[in-house]
């Protein structure tokens, strides 16, 4: 008997543009816990800021930009 995972629905691109200030809240919120970069490029909302950088590199920024702002916000 083989168990199979049910595939996760796809995205697409202008779902991930509506959640976009999501996905920065959560990074926020992530850096605000001390959590290191390292585990921080493990969530959800970091392969999605990845994904939209990548795919429309002129409209996001990349995420170890954000985090690296983020993070200096929060210390200043």
């Amino acid at each position: 008997m083989t168990l199979s995972s049910p595939e996760a629905p796809r995205l697409t691109i202008a779902e991930l543009e509506a959640n976009y200030s999501l996905y920065c809240k959560a990074l926020r919120l992530l850096i605000q816990e001390g959590k290191t970069i390292a585990k921080v490029r493990r969530t959800v909302c970091w392969q999605r800021l990845a994904t939209l950088h990548h795919c429309l590199p002129g409209h996001y920024r990349d995420p170890d930009y954000l985090y690296t702002l983020l993070a200096r916000q929060l210390r200043g």
